[in-house]
C-alpha cells in the first residue's frame, strides 16, 4: 500500500488549506486513515481520523473546529481541509492507514502504512 500526500505550502496566518491523501489500494475505504502532523524534535500529534466501517470522525482539542476529514466515494483519496491556520499548525502533515480492526485511530500505533508527508508553513 503506498500513501501519497499533497497539498502543502506557504499560507499566511488565518489561511486555509486542503490536504490530500491518495493511496493505491482500492480497498481503501474499510481501512481507518488518519492525519497526523510533526515537527523536529516532537512527538508526532494526531490531527484527525475517520474510520473503515461506520465512518466516524475524530479530532484533535488543537484542530477541533478549523479542520475537516473526508473521503469521497468515487476517489481513493482522503482529504484535510484546515481553515484559521496559524504557526503553530507548521509542521509536516503526513497521514496513514489502519488496517486493525476496531484501532483506536487517535493513536500512532493503529496505523499499518504512512506516507512521506507534505510540509505547511504558517508565516506571514
Amino acid at each position: 500500500v503506498q500513501l501519497v500526500e499533497s497539498g502543502g505550502g506557504l499560507v499566511q496566518p488565518g489561511g486555509s488549506l486542503r490536504l490530500s491523501c491518495r493511496t493505491s489500494d482500492d480497498t481503501f475505504r474499510s481501512y481507518g486513515m488518519g492525519w497526523f502532523r510533526q515537527v523536529p524534535g516532537k512527538e508526532r500529534e494526531f490531527v484527525a481520523a475517520i474510520s473503515g466501517s461506520s465512518g466516524r470522525l475524530d479530532y484533535s482539542r488543537a484542530m477541533d473546529g478549523r479542520c475537516t476529514i473526508y473521503r469521497p466515494t468515487a476517489e481513493n483519496t482522503v482529504f484535510l481541509e484546515m481553515n484559521s491556520l496559524t504557526p503553530e499548525d507548521t509542521a509536516v502533515y503526513l497521514c496513514g492507514l489502519s488496517t486493525q480492526r476496531g484501532a483506536m485511530l487517535t493513536a500512532r500505533s493503529a496505523y499499518d502504512y504512512w506516507g512521506r508527508g507534505t510540509q505547511v508553513t504558517v508565516s506571514s
